[in-house]
C-alpha cells in the first residue's frame, strides 16, 4: 500500500494532531485538550480518517472528492461544538486555531478535487463556489464566537440569520422597493437604451466622436452628486433611483457593445459582402453574435452597478422603505444586526443576478474560445 504525496492533506494531519497538545479551560474542569468533548473528538477523528483515506487512495475521481468534502464538513463541526463550552477565549484557545488552519488545507484539497470533477455534473460545478462561500461564513462564525467579538462591531452569521428571520416581512418590502421597482426597471432601460444607441453610433460613425467623450465625462461624475439631482427631478419614489441606475448603466453598455461590434474581423465582413449581404444582415448574423461576450460583460458589470446605485440613491430621499433607507436609519438606531441582514440580502440578490447572467452567457457563447479552452 503506497501513500501518495499530498502536501495539503499532510499539513492538515500534522496540525490536527499538533492541536491536541494545547490545553484549554473547558467547562469548569482542569485544563485539557479542546478534543475533550466526545462529539467534537468524534468529528475530528472522522476528518482525520478521510484525510488518511485521501493519502492512501490513488484515485482522484468524484467519489473521492465527495468523501474528502464530507470529511471537511464533519471536521468543521468540531470547533463549533467545542467553542460553546470553552472558558478561555481568543488566542488562549490556541489548539482550535491551529486545527482550523489545518482544516483550511483540507478544505483546499476538497475543493481542488471537486473542481477536477466538475465536468461530471452542473451541480458539482456550482458546488465549488457555494462551498467556498460557506467556508468563509464558517470562519466568520468561528472567529466571532471564539474571540467574543461584540455584535455592535461585527455580528456573527448566526445573529444575522436570526435578524433576517425576525424581520422577514420588512426585508421583503425593502427588497421589492429597491430591487423589483428600482433596479430591474433602471437596469432594463439603461442597458436597452445603451445597446440601441450603440447600434445607432455604429451605423452613423460621426456620433462616436461626440458621444464617447460625453460618456467619459458622465461616468466620472460621482453617484453622490447625481442622486440628489435625480431626486429633485423625479421625486422621492423609485423613479429617481431608476434614473440614477440608467445613468450608471447606459455608458458601460454603449462602450462595450461598440467594442464588440468593432471586434468582427475583416475576413468575416468580406465573406458577407461576397454573399451580397447588406449592413443589417451582416449585423444580425455575424457582428452581433461576435459581440455577445462584450455585451454580457457589460450586463454583468451593470448588474452590480445597479444594486450599488439604487442603495446609495436611497440615502438621499426615499419613502419609508428600501434597502438604502433601512441601512441609513438602522445605523442611527444602533440596530447593527438589521443593517447586516439588509447587506446580506443585497449581496445575495446581487450574486444571484450576476450568476443568472453568467449562466445565460455560457449558454449563448459556448462557442467562444474561453469556454473551449476551459474544457
Amino acid at each position: 500500500m503506497k501513500i501518495r504525496s499530498d502536501p495539503a492533506t499532510m499539513i492538515f494531519l500534522t496540525l490536527a494532531l499538533l492541536s491536541f497538545a494545547f490545553p484549554v479551560g473547558y467547562d469548569g474542569s482542569d485544563t485539557v485538550s479542546w478534543w475533550f468533548d466526545l462529539a467534537a473528538a468524534t468529528f475530528v477523528i472522522l476528518s482525520i480518517a478521510t484525510a488518511v483515506f485521501q493519502l492512501i487512495s490513488r484515485r482522484q475521481d468524484l467519489p473521492t472528492a465527495l468523501v474528502v468534502t464530507a470529511g471537511t464538513v464533519l471536521g468543521a463541526t468540531a470547533p463549533l461544538l467545542a467553542i460553546e463550552y470553552l472558558e478561555t477565549r481568543g488566542f488562549e484557545a490556541l489548539g482550535i486555531w491551529i486545527y482550523l488552519v489545518g482544516l483550511g488545507f483540507l478544505a483546499w484539497r476538497a475543493m481542488a478535487l471537486l473542481s477536477a470533477a466538475a465536468n461530471f455534473s452542473l451541480i458539482i460545478t456550482l458546488a465549488v463556489p457555494a462551498l467556498f462561500g460557506i467556508w468563509l461564513l464558517y470562519l466568520w462564525q468561528v472567529l466571532t464566537s471564539g474571540f467574543s467579538i461584540p455584535s455592535v462591531l461585527l455580528p456573527s452569521p448566526e445573529q444575522i440569520g436570526a435578524a433576517i428571520n425576525a424581520n422577514a416581512d420588512m426585508l421583503f418590502a425593502d427588497f421589492y422597493q429597491t430591487v423589483v421597482k428600482s433596479v430591474l426597471s433602471g437596469f432594463v432601460f439603461g442597458c436597452g437604451s445603451g445597446f440601441i444607441v450603440a447600434i445607432l453610433v455604429d451605423r452613423v460613425p460621426f456620433l462616436q466622436r461626440g458621444l464617447l467623450p460625453l460618456g467619459s465625462l458622465v461616468s466620472a461624475v460621482p453617484i453622490v452628486g447625481i442622486a440628489p439631482i435625480m431626486v429633485m427631478w423625479f421625486g422621492f419614489d423609485w423613479e429617481s433611483k431608476a434614473a440614477v441606475i440608467v445613468i450608471m448603466t447606459f455608458f458601460p453598455m454603449l462602450i462595450n457593445t461598440l467594442a464588440g461590434l468593432q471586434a468582427t474581423g475583416k475576413i468575416e465582413k468580406d465573406l458577407m459582402r461576397s454573399y451580397a449581404a447588406g449592413y443589417w444582415q451582416t449585423l444580425f448574423f455575424v457582428r452581433l453574435p461576435n459581440a455577445l461576450p462584450f455585451i454580457f460583460n457589460a450586463l454583468k458589470i451593470n448588474s452590480t452597478l445597479a444594486m450599488i446605485g439604487a442603495i446609495v440613491a436611497e440615502f438621499f430621499g426615499t419613502p419609508i422603505v428600501g434597502m438604502g433607507f433601512r441601512i441609513s436609519t438602522e445605523v442611527g438606531r444602533m440596530n447593527v444586526d438589521i443593517v447586516w441582514a439588509t447587506i446580506a440580502v443585497a449581496a445575495l440578490v446581487g450574486s444571484v443576478f450576476y450568476g443568472l447572467l453568467a449562466v445565460c452567457e455560457r449558454r449563448l457563447t459556448f462557442w467562444h474560445a474561453s469556454y473551449r479552452q476551459a474544457r
